[in-house]
């Protein structure tokens, strides 16, 4: 149940940063890989900030988006925008 938590989150954080994100999408695989990515930078952040993890649905997605764009730009300084959408 916990990996299916993870899928979703990540699907819905992925698709709201590729709204949110200027530019050419990734592909539905890689929003749902970027999601979980982020969710697990966002998460990272949010308890640096001294922030509690208990928000439920809503805090998770706020929390991965805002990893997922952090994520989104650092992929974008990396590859220079040449990724190829799958």
């Amino acid at each position: 149940m916990f990996i299916l938590w993870w899928i979703v989150v990540g699907l819905i954080a992925g698709w709201l940063t590729g709204k949110l994100m200027s530019g050419g999408g990734y592909g539905a695989v890689m929003d749902i890989v970027i999601g979980i990515v982020g969710a697990i930078v966002g998460g990272f952040i949010m308890r640096s900030l001294g922030f509690a993890g208990q928000g439920g649905l809503i805090y998770s997605i706020l929390v991965a988006v805002i990893g997922a764009v952090i994520f989104t730009l650092l992929l974008r300084l990396v590859t220079r925008g040449k990724v190829r959408q799958i």
